[in-house]
């Protein structure tokens, strides 16, 4: 397909030309949805640096290219097995430039566990369920990247896991984008629905094949039923010429627990949206999030955990640890609204620079309209602890050695939080790559 800039006028004939494809399509409610957050993205625009949001991440770096809309290839096996994770027996779904691969995909979990759907069938199949929550928990008001997924929303995913089950089996999710033959510009769209009092476990990795620019900007929603729990693992270790722009928001009702473990390694520009209402009581929401940077890979996490409701608590822990010439940012909020009393929010932000060329910027940030709350809020940036190396080398521990051994106790505390051991020993084991290197 013939590349083109990405701005309001191409998107916008690119979605009229798509949008005379769909035939009855055209006059359906999801239709309706796609054209609200076309208007949107157009008088919203791409944002530039003097938005605050985005005054650390410049995606003026990723649109001066010209990209081809994404289509439907194919991968063979060889291609998969190269980056597949240790997955024990589970679920694996794999989708290329956001199409579903049923070639390369099997579910082992019984039909009463887990549903699975493409967001086409689920519109077809369970179309109540698919219109009360599609595009109603990602906000496209104020988002432009996410307001440009939803107007071009039709291959993904919907997984629903029924009330009252106990999903035994992992999900393990792997997005392609196909970046082989051309410069690839590609928009996955996930829906995951966790019935009532049941419990699920996701991983997502993010991966790109070929030596072309891609451009992924990806948006996942969730919703979680009254005291369900979802454990969600995401891991990115891309290419240099690879950048990616995904937002996840969540939305969490009475004795919920959502755990979100996000690993970054390697890419072009990364920016990771994490968006969580907490709009009940007794709610529980975990952050954590490790970041290995070198090379001039670009990690921009922001997160937002909104308590809405008394008696909720949030733990937010992300860790950075950059080399040679990257840059990582981190901007984490916490709003605590007036009926939020009782709330417990904690949020902490901790960085090591390798290199005097690389750079961090960290914005921990705390809104408060409850008077009865406990909330705490901080940041560190440095380097590594002289007393330490000095106290290792004493004993005999070569420089680089001691350094390695600082740097990957720093990073363990995260890929503790990982609940699966083969997924947990795999994750180990990369660090531990990364700092032979």
């Amino acid at each position: 397909m013939q590349t083109e800039i990405l701005n309001k006028d191409s998107l916008k004939a690119h979605f009229q030309k798509w949008e005379k494809s769909l035939n009855g399509e055209s006059k359906s409610e999801l239709h309706q949805t796609r054209q609200q957050a076309l208007a949107t993205f157009e008088a919203l625009d791409f944002p530039h640096v003097k938005h605050e949001e985005w005054k650390y991440t410049n995606v003026s770096k990723i649109l001066k290219n010209p990209y081809a809309f994404a289509e439907n290839t194919e991968i063979t096996a060889d291609i998969l097995d190269k980056i597949t994770l240790p997955e024990d027996d589970a679920n694996r779904l794999v989708f290329v430039n956001g199409y579903f691969q049923k070639n390369l995909s099997y579910i082992v979990s019984p039909e009463k566990e887990l549903t699975f759907l493409t967001l086409a069938e689920a519109k077809e199949k369970l179309p109540e369920v698919f219109s009360k929550y599609f595009g109603k928990i990602a906000k496209t008001e104020n988002e432009a990247f996410t307001a440009l997924n939803t107007a071009f929303a039709s291959e993904g995913i919907f997984i629903h896991v029924p009330d009252n089950q106990v999903l035994a089996k992992p999900v393990f999710m792997y997005f392609l984008t196909d970046a082989r033959n051309q410069d690839t510009f590609v928009q996955p769209r996930n829906l995951f629905v966790i019935g009532k009092s049941s419990q699920a476990t996701f991983i997502d990795k993010i991966d790109t094949i070929g030596e072309k620019l891609s451009f992924n900007n990806a948006v996942t929603e969730i919703y979680l039923g009254e005291n369900a729990q979802l454990n969600h693992y995401k891991l990115q270790n891309e290419q240099a010429q690879a950048n990616y722009i995904g937002t996840t928001q969540v939305h969490q009702p009475n004795n919920s627990h959502y755990y979100n473990v996000t690993i970054s390694l390697a890419g072009g520009i990364i920016r990771n949206n994490l968006n969580i209402e907490l709009d009940g009581q007794n709610i529980e929401s975990d952050m954590f999030g490790l970041y290995m940077l070198k090379g001039n890979t670009h990690v921009d996490n922001h997160s937002v955990a909104d308590h809405m409701k008394p008696n909720s608590v949030s733990n937010e822990l992300y860790k950075g640890i950059l080399d040679e010439k990257s840059t990582g940012v981190f901007n984490g909020k916490i709003f605590v609204r007036q009926d939020a009393q009782k709330t417990n929010a904690y949020q902490q932000n901790r960085n090591v620079l390798l290199t005097d060329t690389a750079s961090m910027n960290t914005k921990p940030q705390l809104e408060i309209w409850a008077d009865d709350v406990k909330c705490s809020h901080g940041a560190t940036t440095g380097i590594l602890d002289e007393n330490a190396l000095f106290y290792m080398q004493a004993r005999g521990i070569p420089i680089s050695k001691a350094r390695a051994l600082l740097v990957q106790a720093f990073g363990n505390e995260i890929i503790d939080k990982v609940k699966l051991d083969a997924l947990r020993a795999y994750l180990a084991d990369l660090v531990f790559e990364r700092l032979q290197a």
